[in-house]
């Protein structure tokens, strides 16, 4: 049985998010029915995170066992030719037995794109969140800064029964505009649901003065939630990137591709 390594890309607008769901389409879904067809066999594939309904992704990696010989790059360009316009897989590779997309992860980045101007955009619609109101990005860039390090987040998530810890450790989080569009950043070794959709809906109360960066930081250490504390829509919302531990130990040599177990 061997162990392959998917990395995504899609656009999430038509999509109730990664995982299956009984009442509508999904990434997990679509992918598991292409495999399907390729292989023949009936497989699971396994998310590094379940983005939400109309959430995007530049790199979602995920990851599935098969009794198939086939090459990665065949995996690659078979599942490419019969996913979707708005599936894609960027890039296929043999892991080891005991990588897991999820369990394996060091940590995750988004980034949440913003378009602050008086008037939207015909395409960026479904691609950032529309704040016509000007924005004070220094307060902004300053709030963010209190999400460094370990906290507990208790405050920025809809909690579930299966999250047993609300603490979570951000590694970088910061601001970075381009005319109209301002993209905010964040890595973290796990994020709870709606964490960073809830972030930023707090951080855009902040850019519109409506509370301060202190307030701000004060909410993150109380843990509880207030009239300013909303989550921004999902279309803004990207899981760019995933990182490993032992990244190198994860990828089997191309000369070894071929073995099953």
């Amino acid at each position: 049985m061997r162990n392959i390594k998917l990395t995504i890309e899609y656009d999430g607008t038509n999509y109730l998010g990664w995982q299956r769901q009984r009442t509508g389409p999904t990434i997990q879904e679509v992918i598991e029915n292409s495999v399907e067809k390729i292989t023949g066999e009936k497989t699971t594939i396994y998310g590094s995170g379940r983005t939400d309904t109309g959430v995007h992704a530049f790199g979602q990696v995920a990851n599935f066992k098969t009794e198939s010989t086939l090459e990665p790059d065949v995996f690659q360009k078979g599942l490419n030719s019969i996913l979707p316009k708005n599936i894609v897989i960027i890039n296929a590779e043999e892991a080891y037995q005991d990588f897991h997309s999820q369990l394996s992860a060091k940590s995750k980045t988004y980034i949440y794109k913003i378009l602050n101007r008086p008037h939207p955009s015909a395409l960026l619609r479904q691609r950032a969140w529309f704040v016509p109101s000007p924005l004070n990005m220094e307060s902004v860039s300053e709030a963010a800064r209190s999400l460094l390090g370990e906290h507990d987040f208790k405050a920025f998530a809809q909690i579930g029964k299966q999250d047993k810890s609300t603490i979570r450790k951000v590694l970088d989080a910061g601001l970075e505009t381009q005319d109209d569009i301002t993209e905010f950043k964040i890595e973290a070794t796990g994020f709870l649901k709606r964490m960073v959709r809830l972030i930023v809906g707090t951080l855009v109360n902040v850019g519109k003065d409506k509370i301060s960066p202190e307030q701000f930081r004060n909410i993150l250490e109380s843990g509880e939630k207030n009239k300013f504390v909303h989550a921004a829509p999902p279309w803004g919302l990207y899981l760019k990137e995933v990182r490993y531990r032992d990244q190198s130990r994860h990828q089997v040599r191309h000369a070894e591709t071929n073995s099953t177990e």
